[in-house]
Order: C-alpha cells, then structure tokens, then sequence
C-alpha cells in the first residue's frame, strides 16, 4: 500500500496549565518520560522558543552553560558546541549554525503543545515491497577505505573509489592493499558514486587511470553548493559523462534498481550520503556525513554503512601553545574516540539495519615526515564498535577485508550461512607496507620554484582572490621545511582580515590571533592551484595557535569551502611583471611584504 507523501505534524511533548504557569524565565530543560527525548523551552516574558535537545554537530545533549551569566545559552555535553537558545544560533563555534525551531502551541486550557512539522520521507515515495533475492543477485564487494563495489542484478556500482595515491596533498595513505583487479572493477561499473570532494572520496590520481579507458563512464553526485567535480578542469582528469542530480529525488537505473543521494545537516554544502534500493531492498551509505539528511533516515535497511574510526582532522593533533599539551591531545582524542564509537553504535540501534558495516576510515599517516600524528592520531577499531552494536541490538555486523564479498540473499535469508560472506584466498595481502610517494611529492615539489614565488605581492594577489576580509583576525603565515621549522628563504608575514592588509607588525587593536606554519611545497601547491585548505588541515600539513583558544568558523569555513570556483589569474599576474619590471623589493615595498624573509 502507497504510504502518505503529505507533511505530517507530530505532538512531541505536552505540558499541563500547572507546568506551563510554572515555567521560569530563561532556559527550561523537559523530558518526554515515554519517548526519552529530550527539549529546551526559552521563554522571555510572554514569548517562548523551543528546540530538540540534541546538538546539530553530533547529537550530544545540551546542559546549561555555567560560563554565561545572562541564562540564555546552553553546553553540547560532546564537543562544548554553545547555543544561545534566545535565538537559536550557535554561539560555539561563532557565526556558523542556526538550530532548528520546533512549534510551541498553547491548548484552550493554558496547556502547552510541543510539534514538529515533519515532511514526508522521500524513500517512501513509490515504495516497494521487498522481493525474494537469489543468491548471488546482490553482492558487495569491498576494496579499501570507502570504496564498494556493488553486484545488483546485472549492473554495477561503486562508492567512492579511492584505490591509489594520497589524499589531503600527501597526508593520507591506504591503509588496505586493493584488489589486483581494482582497475577492471571500475571499468566494468555500470555506474560510480561520489559522496563529496575530499580526496579519500573524489581520488583525481585513480580517476585519471580510469578515464584513460572509459572516460564515458556514467558518474553520479548530488547538488550540492560547493561542486563535487569543481576542479575537474584543472586536474586534468578526461571525464566526460558526469551528473549533478537534485536530493531526495528517486534515480531510476532500471526497473529493479533506483538510487537517492541526500544532504547532511551539518554541511549540507558539500557532504551527501546515499540510499541504493533492489527490489525493494535499501542499501543506506552515511559516507562521512556528519548529521546524514538531517538525522532523518530510513530504518530497517537491509545494509547499513557509515565510517567510524575519526581522526579525520587537524584538530587536536597539529595544535600548540596553551592547553594542548601532549597529554590533553592525548586524553581528548581517547574519549573522543569513545564519544564517536558511542554515537555510531547509538545511531545503528535507532535505526536496526539487517547488516551494518562500518567502513571508510582505513587510513594511514605513511609518509615519514609525519611518524607524529601516525602514533599519536589513533583511530578507533571496527571490532570494538562492532561488539558494542552486538551488545545493544540483533544488527549483524561485518568488518570487510579488501576483496571479501557479502552475498545481501544469503545474509538475509539465513546469516549464519557460511558463504553469506566470502573472505579474500588464504594468503591475499591486507595491509599496505609500502608506499610510491615520489611521482606525488615530485608534483607538490614542483610548486615551490615556481615564478609566482619570486613576487612577493602573490601574497596580496592570492589572499584577495580568496575574498575573505571585513573579520577581526590576524593571522601569521610561515613557510616550513619538513620538520615545521622556518624554511630558508621563506615567506614570513601577516595577514589582518579586517581589512585585508599585510602589516609588519600585529595591530594594536585587540584582536584574536592565529599562527599557520605550513611545510612549503603544501602551500605553495595550494596558492598556486587555488585548492580548498582541507589539503592543509586535514592533511596535518601545517601546525597551528591561537590566542585566545577559539576556533573562528567563519575563516575556516571560507578557506575550506568557499573559495572562489576558478584558480588565482597567476598568468595575469606574471604578464603585469613581464609588461612593468618592477624590482621585487619595490614590490614588496608597496605592499609592505618582505620577500623571500627567513622565518623567525
């Protein structure tokens, strides 16, 4: 039977004439005692707003914020996420989130009605019943990282093939050794999704080995703000059969097969997860989403898939000065790490998939340089997760290995069948041990004798490309060798962003202040291709402080996903130089830059 498609409205808490008289002024906490779901009421004089209590980061729960004085803000118990509750804006991190609003109604009796005005599910437009599946018919392969290659009757498709070289410029490595056949996978998909632009995701040195024979394969990824595929041009990658398509929106592939990509909530500018359906069987893929369509997904899939090892950041690992000193980072990534395996394995049981497989975090810090945040950055186990799941739930868990294969009708139909999941021959190798780096260091290399370099106004040429400015920030940016120390011959300088000058000293202004060391041919790379700082941060290229310890949303945010969609006009740029000559040192006179200054 068709299921409804109209927007429904649901009464999540109701308060009696005596509660609702008894609401004090500020902040008020309630708890629906049948459902266990938690709500904020603000209330100010005769208004009153209200909010689920859950955190839009990663769904912790608000306690009051003893730090503010004025009883309008509240604490993320998870992350120390503040929202201001008098106007539902995210006040930690500043300037970055609203919080959704519920609708507060009062009944003919002075009681109080708490709704939420709920849109019907896209998965359940159309829907399907589930039919008998052969065994053998649907069959998931997995590759490495968050790479899957999907058997669905007699067509194929593969999420997110990362499967050679580095992700975030050269901070990334595989953890699994692929399949020998990986290559032969991709060309024989019918069709390939792509969840964002992170280079774990979208590989441009795997995508270009498979566009060198089928650069028509069919390539699909959601609409989103910032687009997946924005850099295509410039990397050189021959791609010629790529499709943006709407959220929440069936794609028909053939009458058995249909796919929907939907947003996250939390950055819905560039992350997107996945709902694949066979014959009525739902096959749901979060990816990296960290609020996957806003916390609204379908329950009772038959495979279920999400990442779950964190230490996806720069963040706490590349920080420090004040409190991050080694045991902080330590302990913090410890129960960071709980927390995330905590909220995955929470997730799981609300939403009781058949199979759940946790994937997309078989990732390694290979490269020498960075032996520091490979033994400090730990990742969480799948097992452990897994064993968690078990204790809380009847889900059926599966760590995949590269190359082992779950047959979905078997799995369904009797999970302790032993070819319900086929393990890779005895001998196959799992783990990587070495590493081509050279071909991938040689292309970061090549940016730092680049001509730009010799100019020191690129400074001013780039950072005014970049259009961030009208902000009370300053920032020091230093060029480094390897090992984060002053590289010779390096750019050294400031950048205040309130009106994007390049002083020699720090204003005299109050101010917040941030301090980038970024190994050189990382940022060099980066200025002169106009890539997203991701290959920076999450990258662990560069080490960071800041006084006072706040993280300013809106510069990052900017830097990692706003930047303009084409690259700096270097060639403009160097045509100036080659039409005026002026002297390096004129130029870095009037832009009050000195060039080519050792860093101190």
């Amino acid at each position: 039977m068709e299921q409804s498609t109209e927007q429904t409205t649901e009464i999540l808490l109701c308060l009696s004439p005596v509660e609702v008289a008894n609401l004090k002024e500020g902040i008020n906490f309630f708890r629906n005692k049948s459902t266990g779901k938690d709500y904020i009421l603000y209330k100010s004089k005769s208004r009153l707003r209200a909010c689920k209590n859950v955190c839009k980061h990663q769904g912790g729960l608000f306690i009051k914020d003893i730090e503010d004085l004025a009883g309008r803000s509240v604490r993320c118990t998870k992350h120390n996420w503040k929202l201001d509750v008098s106007t539902m804006k995210y006040i930690n991190p500043p300037e970055s989130f609203c919080q959704d609003e519920l609708v507060v109604e009062m009944d003919e009796n002075n009681g109080l009605l708490l709704l939420e005005l709920n849109p019907p599910n896209p998965w359940d437009s159309e829907p399907r019943s589930p039919e008998e599946l052969d065994f053998g018919e649907v069959q998931i392969t997995y590759l490495t990282h968050a790479c899957m290659d999907l058997k669905l009757g007699d067509k194929r498709m593969v999420f997110d093939p990362w499967l050679i070289g580095p992700a975030f410029a050269r901070g990334w490595w595989l953890l699994h050794e692929p399949p020998s056949d990986w290559l032969e996978r991709l060309c024989q998909a019918d069709l390939i999704y792509i969840s964002h632009l992170h280079s774990d995701h979208l590989s441009y040195p795997t995508l270009k080995k498979l566009a060198g024979r089928r650069p028509d394969i069919p390539i699909y990824v959601g609409n989103t703000e910032r687009p997946v595929f924005w850099n295509l041009n410039q990397s050189g990658v021959q791609l010629t059969n790529i499709n943006v398509v709407p959220f929440g929106i069936w794609q028909q592939v053939d009458k058995n097969l249909r796919f929907m990509i939907l947003m996250d909530g939390v950055h819905p500018e560039m992350d997107t997860c996945i709902i694949v359906e066979y014959k009525g069987h739902k096959i749901l893929n979060t990816v990296d989403c960290t609020r996957p369509n806003g916390g609204r997904l379908p329950t009772k899939v038959a495979l279920m898939m999400s990442d779950f090892a964190g230490g996806a950041s720069g963040f706490p690992m590349t920080f420090s000065g004040g409190k991050f000193t080694e045991e902080w980072k330590a302990q913090f990534i410890k129960t960071e790490r709980k927390k995330l395996l905590n909220y995955k394995a929470q997730l799981v049981k609300n939403l009781q998939p058949r199979i759940y497989c946790p994937f997309a975090g078989y990732f390694v810090e290979s490269h020498p340089s960075d032996k520091y945040i490979k033994e400090t950055n730990t990742k969480n186990d799948p097992n452990e997760l897994n064993n968690l799941i078990k204790k809380n739930s009847d889900v059926i868990t599966w760590t995949p290995r590269p190359g082992a294969t779950l047959d979905l009708g078997r799995m369904l139909k009797d999970p302790t069948d032993s070819k319900g999941i086929i393990e890779p021959p005895e001998g196959t190798k799992i783990y990587k041990d070495s590493w081509d780096f050279e071909p991938y260091l040689e292309i970061l290399n090549a940016a730092v004798g680049d001509e730009i370099f010799l100019h020191s106004s690129w400074i001013k040429e780039y950072f005014t490309w970049a259009g961030f400015k009208d902000y009370n920030l300053v920032v020091r940016m230093i060029e480094t060798d390897e090992d984060f120390n002053p590289f010779p011959g390096g750019y050294d300088y400031l950048v205040d962003f309130l009106d994007l000058s390049f002083p020699k000293e720090r204003p005299q202004r109050e101010h917040p202040y941030e301090e980038i060391r970024s190994r050189v041919d990382v940022i060099r790379h980066v200025v002169k291709n106009g890539l997203l700082w991701d290959e920076l941060y999450i990258g662990f290229q560069t080490r960071l402080q800041r006084d006072p310890d706040i993280y300013h949303h809106l510069f990052w945010n900017h830097f990692q996903i706003k930047l303009p969609l084409t690259p700096p006009n270097w060639r403009s740029f160097l045509t100036c130089y080659e039409q005026n000559g002026p002297g390096i040192s004129q130029v870095a006179e009037e832009d009050h830059i000195e060039p080519l200054r050792l860093a101190h």
